[in-house]
């Protein structure tokens, strides 16, 4: 009887991967609201290329650029790969085992004690030589089911691992965003700064004139010195900033860090709905709460396989091939041989240690269910947070707007009536020094509600897209079940 039909049955039978735990938010245990409590919004979901909702062609080249060059990504990338080879490992436990061997010997042997008439002083001696090929089979029977939860449990931080890729792909869009709104501003704050630079410089030159005229007193000169050696220590410092923030997007963008990058000029305006949804879609919309799910269905499943390591196990083991002392006939039937065995074993004593093992599974499984319920707190808080902020970032532009204006049209007048001697200098140079900080003010409060909204963008979600990669990975991982 051969045993060749027998292991192609098996292979047939066995083909086939486990798939992933379903996705089961755990319970919070907490009281989510069914709207946000910081704004009433249920506009729309957010766009997986948010960062077009600020129009400019330019930011968008940057993040397309960082998510196909940044090196951190490339590493997370690199990750994702291990995970996956990771369970594709875990689902090659559930197939059977199969390899060729071939062995050849050849030997040779002393009979020593022996006496043979004629052959007196003399030690006989016989060569043998043996060559076998051979089929072998190994498969452990999966009868309680630990190897198909110990694939689920791959599959489970598989796709853990993707939450993870798009969670750092949606970090590094928003730090790009962020950046280049950096540089922004601080090509704005440059500006200004040359702007109060050549104007302070201007309004000394006029107190030089009248102080050298004796129309007024060295104070004033040295008031108006003092003011414009301030105001250029402090384009000094805004052009440090704008250079430190090119230079960290060039690293983003995975390029030298040399400082040459063109610059935006720019702030753009806040101009599209504030997104908000609903909070109950947030478990599904965040990348590391699906991460953190992930986490809490693998470790699951690993409880499962801990408790049934107490169960006894099966394994399957066959041969087949030929043994003969002639290569010649290593493919003659008639030389065939083949073995089958079978295997249980059931543990009695191991000195607690599977009890143990499972103690720690169900303290793990504890810990990251306590991870999950942590991380959604903190992710209905930022989103909660971000949506406040958006009203208090809005109402403040206003008010710094009418500050500006207020603090021009105060330094106009501050000037008017010092040309005119009704006013000493101080009164101008507090209110030159109010209309500057006024202008920096609201430029940076531009930039801080820009930054708020992407703090929404990612709170939300940042139009991710729950596990499509992963499950596109779990197929291939079925695909190449038969593969070695």
């Amino acid at each position: 009887m051969s045993l060749r039909p027998c292991i192609a049955v098996v292979v047939v039978v066995t083909v086939g991967c486990a798939s992933a735990p379903p996705v089961e938010p755990p319970q919070l245990h907490v009281a989510v609201p069914e709207t946000w409590t910081a704004a009433d919004t249920s506009v729309g979901e957010v766009a997986p290329d948010w960062w077009t909702d600020f129009g400019e062609p330019g930011l968008s080249a940057a993040v397309e650029t960082v998510l196909a060059q940044n090196f951190d990504l490339a590493a997370a990338a690199a990750r994702l790969e291990q995970a996956a080879a990771d369970a594709r490992i875990a689902s090659a436990a559930l197939q059977p085992t199969v390899q060729a061997s071939y062995n050849g010997s050849r030997r040779k042997q002393n009979f020593v004690g022996f006496p043979i008439p004629g052959l007196e002083g003399r030690v006989l001696s016989t060569v043998s030589t043996n060559q076998g090929v051979s089929l072998d089979l190994s498969w452990e029977i999966d009868l309680w089911g630990r190897l198909r939860a110990d694939a689920q449990a791959a599959l489970a931080d598989l796709q853990r691992s993707a939450a993870d890729l798009r969670g750092a792909q949606l970090s590094m869009a928003g730090q790009t965003v962020k950046a280049w709104f950096a540089i922004a501003e601080a090509r704005q704050q440059v500006t200004l700064s040359d702007e109060t630079v050549a104007s302070f410089r201007a309004s000394a030159e006029q107190v030089r004139e009248r102080f050298e005229s004796g129309i007024r007193p060295a104070l004033d000169l040295r008031l108006a010195l003092l003011n414009l050696a301030n105001a250029e220590a402090l384009l000094d410092q805004r052009r440090q900033q704008l250079d430190a923030s090119a230079r960290q997007l060039e690293v983003l963008l995975g390029h030298y860090a040399a400082g040459t990058i063109d610059q935006p000029s720019r702030l753009p305006d806040v101009t599209a709905d504030v997104p908000g949804g609903i909070p109950a879609d947030l478990v599904a919309r965040r990348p590391d709460l699906v991460a953190a799910e992930r986490q809490v269905a693998a470790a699951g499943a690993r409880l499962g396989v801990a408790r049934k390591q107490l169960l006894p196990n099966l394994t399957l083991t066959a041969a087949t091939g030929t043994a003969t002392n002639a290569l010649r006939s290593l493919l003659d039937g008639n030389f065939g041989v083949w073995s089958l065995l079978g295997n249980v074993v059931a543990p009695l004593w191991q000195g607690g240690r599977l009890r143990a093992q499972i103690d720690r599974a169900e303290a793990q499984t504890a810990e990251v269910l306590a991870n999950y319920a942590n991380t959604a707190l903190v992710a209905y808080a930022e989103v909660e947070t971000a949506l406040a902020a958006e009203a208090f970032l809005a109402d403040r532009v206003g008010h710094l707007r009418n500050a500006v204006e207020q603090a021009r049209a105060a330094e106009r007048l501050a000037e008017e009536r010092y040309r005119a001697g009704l006013d000493n200098y101080i009164t101008v140079l507090d209110s030159q020094r109010s209309a500057v900080q006024a202008d920096g003010d609201l430029i940076a409060a531009r930039r801080l509600r820009l930054e708020n909204r992407v703090d929404l963008y990612l709170a939300l979600g940042g139009g991710f897209e729950q596990l499509e990669a992963p499950i596109q990975i779990q197929r291939q991982i079925g695909d190449n079940t038969n593969q070695p």
